[in-house]
């Protein structure tokens, strides 16, 4: 695992996206993206790459309605493999299914994008060593530029055969309503940094990664929080490095007024725009 995703970091952990139909969807998790089913049951599906960390969690509510337009809630979560070689090999699969695809050069990183059969966006994709990323007054220079497709696919070099255990959870990007207030949320409350800006979005990391969050306004300004049966986002976690480091985002929380509750061992919050986040240590 990079340096990103461990202590002293905070990062996210796993996300958990509500869909319409179960079989379907874990079709096209399986198939399509490559994971391996942890644990069943008639309306969840908890999804792993190693065979025990859980990254994605399918759920089926009893009166699921579909993706709703211009809500809060998820653009993307981002799944992150070990290496170039790995994404090369991704590549290949897709191209091969004929599943339809995105993609685009970052700088700091090499994406491919792809929605599963809801509309719930999903990135994947590789990071350049962080020693070529190029920073700027603690912001880190980040852009949408064409990808080399051909370079990916060359470097890939055995036959795909699901997502490498080495696989984690990379990011997550949400939509928001208001942009200052969850901006607020996100760096005083949870203590991540901003990293960079884009219009109508900020990138958001703790120990200069290029963004574990990232929040934008591209639904709106003012879009609200979509119902709780709707297709999209339930929850995401966060991970700390220690039970103090928790209790204190816990307290800064408490300061701007964000919800907080206690679920076993996890506190439980909510961004401004109804982005529900699991606090783990």
């Amino acid at each position: 695992m990079d340096r990103f995703h461990q202590e002293p970091n905070i990062y996210v952990g796993e996300v958990n996206i509500k869909v319409k139909n179960l079989e379907n969807s874990i079709t096209f998790y399986q198939n399509i993206i490559g994971f391996q089913i942890l644990e069943q049951s008639e309306r969840k599906a908890v999804l792993t790459a190693d065979g025990k960390t859980p990254l994605v969690t399918l759920e089926q509510p009893a009166d699921v309605i579909p993706k709703q337009g211009r809500t809060s809630g998820l653009y993307h979560f981002a799944i992150l493999l070990p290496s170039r070689a790995d994404l090369g090999g991704f590549l290949r699969h897709i191209i091969q299914t004929g599943y339809p695809l995105g993609a685009a050069d970052h700088y700091v990183s090499e994406a491919l994008y792809l929605e599963d059969p809801d509309g719930n966006g999903i990135e994947v994709y590789r990071d350049r060593p962080s020693s070529e990323w190029t920073w700027k007054n603690d912001l880190v220079n980040m852009a949408t530029e064409q990808l080399d497709a051909e370079g990916i696919l060359a470097s890939s070099v055995a036959e795909w055969d699901g997502l490498p255990s080495g696989t984690i959870m990379g990011h997550i990007h949400l939509h928001v309503g208001d942009l200052e207030k969850a901006k607020e949320f996100y760096t005083k409350g949870l203590g991540f940094d901003v990293v960079s800006y884009y219009p109508q979005a900020v990138f958001l990391s703790s120990g200069g990664y290029h963004h574990h969050v990232a929040i934008n306004t591209w639904q709106g300004a003012g879009a609200p929080t979509p119902p709780k049966n709707s297709v999209g986002l339930k929850w995401y976690t966060l991970v700390f490095p220690s039970e103090g480091a928790r209790e204190k985002v816990i307290k800064q929380l408490k300061l701007l007024g964000a919800p907080i509750s206690k679920e076993g061992n996890d506190y439980v919050t909510s961004d401004p725009a109804g982005n529900l986040i699991y606090l783990r240590v």
